[in-house]
């Protein structure tokens, strides 16, 4: 058994976080300056190698905290990604997660000192390695898991119009939304509540404020189906 282990040679395993965040009506992504060569001062995703001790799971998460200060973040593997020359150094396979952050409750100065900073998802400079490719599948997991669920609950504040939440799902999708359909079809999935209290920074008569409902997340799936 131990020569058959011994007959492969060894890869190394790392984990990239594709960290999405929402601010200004605008999907960011948070990218910083790669500090080791190959492609030293290049833009990068963060990320890291997986521990001896750590799954992916903990490897990304232990990434996400060093990068924003987060603990609870919603994470998500998107997929391997393991051609052999995409990293000039050395054989390493990459697993990508992608993870969805209040921006306003981040660690803006952990971001900082990371060389890190927030760019608008349609105007990211050139990235390293495949993390171009990395990123175009990750927006594509997103895309869909916005179709099977209202994601506001990871971008936005506790309480939100139905504007801001339309302007959220435009983010995503890159793309403007009908103001009737997408209201319709959002109360129809009855996972918000309406509250007592208005926002009054979109119109002068102010429009009400909206949350999840306590027990959002036990809606029966197929019922959540938005069909963007």
């Amino acid at each position: 058994m131990k020569d058959l282990y011994k007959a492969h040679s060894k890869h190394y395993l790392a984990v990239d976080c594709v960290i999405f965040g929402y601010e200004d009506y605008e999907l960011k992504l948070l990218l910083h300056r790669r500090p080791i060569e190959p492609s030293k001062g290049g833009w990068s995703l963060m990320g890291g190698f997986c521990g001896n001790n750590e799954t992916l799971e903990m490897a990304a998460t232990r990434v996400l905290e060093q990068t924003t200060g987060l603990t609870d973040i919603y994470l998500e593997q998107v997929a391997a990604f393991s051609d052999p020359g995409r990293d000039p150094a050395a054989r390493v396979v990459s697993v990508a997660f992608y993870a969805l952050i209040r921006i306003d409750q981040h660690d803006a100065e952990k971001v900082k000192n990371n060389g890190a900073q927030w760019w608008n998802v349609n105007e990211i400079p050139p990235l390293i390695f495949d993390h171009q490719e990395i990123v175009s599948k990750a927006k594509e997991r997103l895309q869909m898991k916005a179709s099977l669920e209202l994601v506001g609950k990871e971008l936005l504040p506790e309480k939100f119009t139905l504007m801001q939440l339309r302007r959220l799902y435009e983010a995503i999708y890159q793309r403007e939304l009908d103001p009737g359909n997408f209201r319709k079809k959002v109360l129809s999935l009855n996972v918000l509540e309406k509250t007592n209290t208005k926002n009054t920074t979109e119109s002068k008569k102010g429009a009400f404020n909206y949350r999840f409902r306590d027990d959002s997340d036990q809606i029966n799936g197929h019922e959540r189906v938005i069909k963007i």
